[in-house]
């Protein structure tokens, strides 16, 4: 998977970094950041990905699509598409073209809006990655748990440097019997969940 990317998906991925690094530095304002994961965390994802089970695969927070574009390597390696919830249209704009310039428009699929709007109709989760406003973190959870299939995953980002505000999804999660749950501390941690 790591060694068969493309030189369209690398370049990509480094264009991402670039402009995330630089947002950074100068001190963008936080909802103008991209706001992306970082290289490390992406190959964790697609590593964890690549051996979900059978069944839908979503993203909850796009931003630019860098995520995204980890989560496609899966994708391809294990014969999946990813459904990507993205709430800020310009940013869902950005992914687009993310995508487009990465050439995985074959195995991502965008959507514009709440996915809290949609979790209603998506059954069959093997694999969930949240990554979106701290707030609605409890929500998903809660929305996501019932429908992941056996063995599913749910894998939600910032579980160590925003575990003040998402304190009560992850007591959750981490007390669920319905699933087995632990916090892995690679960058800013994530909280890792398999549907018993």
């Amino acid at each position: 998977m790591f060694h068969d990317m493309s030189e369209q998906l690398v370049a990509e991925m480094r264009r991402l970094e670039a402009i995330d690094a630089r947002d950074r530095e100068d001190g963008t304002p936080r909802l103008q950041r991209l706001r992306q994961i970082p290289p490390e965390t992406g190959r964790f994802l697609a590593l964890l990905a690549a051996s979900a089970p059978a069944g839908r695969w979503i993203e909850i927070g796009t931003s630019a699509g860098y995520s995204s574009l980890w989560l496609a390597l899966a994708c391809r390696a294990a014969g999946r598409r990813l459904t990507t919830f993205e709430v800020m249209p310009e940013k869902a704009a950005l992914a687009r073209e993310t995508f487009a310039r990465a050439g995985v428009e074959d195995v991502v699929s965008l959507v514009l809006g709440d996915a809290r709007a949609y979790l209603g109709e998506i059954r069959d989760i093997g694999f969930c990655f949240l990554d979106a406003e701290k707030e609605v973190y409890f929500d998903c959870y809660e929305a996501i748990v019932p429908k992941l299939v056996s063995g599913g995953l749910l894998i939600a980002d910032n579980a160590i440097n925003h575990r003040e505000i998402l304190q009560p999804m992850l007591d959750r999660a981490l007390n669920d019997p319905r699933v087995d749950a632990l916090i892995v501390p690679i960058a800013k941690g994530e909280l890792l969940c398999r549907k018993r």
